[in-house]
């Protein structure tokens, strides 16, 4: 089973228009309404792509009640801690004249310190079940940048894998916990590091020093150029093919849901690569956020090339 954790679930709404204006009244052409955050986000597709998937984390109020329903369609279990506050919305707008993409994300709810206890007891018990946990995104008010220190450390106690995805302080302090992969971009390798990572080798030196202070797999997207990974079998590079793309919006929590996978099918890191690259291909095929056709990712499985740099 694969646990999802989204400490600040949402309900990801999606406008489609056409040359908005600044200032005046304009005409959404198409709208969805969809469960989201980075770990739903990491849900759904690790759920289309047939794995047993668990949700935890907090939701509130009736929009809260709005996303633990929807979630049932992906066949997504929900294990979340519910507040009485209101979930937040987070709103991407897709101006298809100016193929523009502008995101709106509310801060959502305070979760309190009580709150925060009671969800840790949830989450030990939910962590036994588990063969893999991925965290990821960002925390609600009233929760400090130690929370996912406090939740990877937690999972590696219970002698599981974790993955972590977030950033900032949440990432500095995340990693101290030693979790079993990070998906850092290259902003965050200069945080972690202090290394301007200005070429591919720097990048790779700067993954090299993250993975030897106990991180065990680095992944770093390259966005069109595929991806790197670095981890004790040795240096990978994905390598993917040209997409006409159509939302990139969550692709990288795809690839997220597809390590995920490989971790718990007990895959190689080369097939666990070659799967999360085809299904954040995939995903970006397809207009919906956190979603991918898997026909589209079998199509694509084959056409990903996995170079071993050393």
């Amino acid at each position: 089973m694969i646990l999802t954790v989204t400490l600040n679930a949402a309900i990801d709404k999606r406008y489609v228009v056409s040359g908005a204006k600044e200032g005046e009244v304009n005409r959404v052409l198409e709208c969805t309404y969809t469960p989201g955050g980075k770990g739903l986000n990491v849900s759904k597709p690790a759920s289309i792509a047939g794995a047993k998937v668990v949700a935890t984390g907090f939701v509130g109020g009736h929009a809260g009640n709005y996303i633990v329903d929807n979630l049932k369609q992906f066949g997504i279990t929900s294990e979340f801690y519910h507040l009485q506050d209101e979930s937040r919305s987070c709103i991407n707008i897709w101006d298809k004249e100016k193929k523009v993409q502008t995101e709106f994300l509310e801060p959502g709810f305070t979760v309190s310190e009580e709150d925060f206890t009671a969800f840790l007891e949830k989450f030990k018990k939910l962590i036994e079940e588990a063969d893999v946990v991925a965290i990821s995104g960002s925390v609600p008010k009233g929760l400090d940048s130690s929370a996912y220190q406090h939740l990877v450390k937690l999972v590696r106690e219970g002698g599981k894998k974790v993955i972590l995805d977030t950033s900032g302080e949440l990432l500095r302090n995340g990693i101290q916990s030693n979790p079993t992969m990070v998906k850092p971009n290259i902003d965050e390798i200069r945080m972690l590091t202090g290394k301007q990572c200005d070429s591919r080798e720097e990048l790779i030196e700067a993954a090299i020093q993250i993975h030897k202070s106990g991180v065990e797999i680095v992944a770093i997207s390259l966005g069109a150029d595929g991806s790197i990974v670095v981890c004790d079998e040795g240096i990978y590079q994905a390598i993917v093919p040209k997409i006409d793309a159509v939302n990139t919006v969550g692709c990288g929590d795809s690839m997220i849901a597809g390590f995920a996978i490989g971790f718990s099918q007990g895959l190689s890191i080369e097939e666990t690569l070659r799967k999360a690259s085809a299904i954040s291909a995939a995903a970006a095929l397809r207009e919906e956020t956190g979603f991918f056709v898997p026909e589209d990712m079998e199509r694509i499985l084959p056409q990903i090339e996995i170079k071993k740099l050393k």
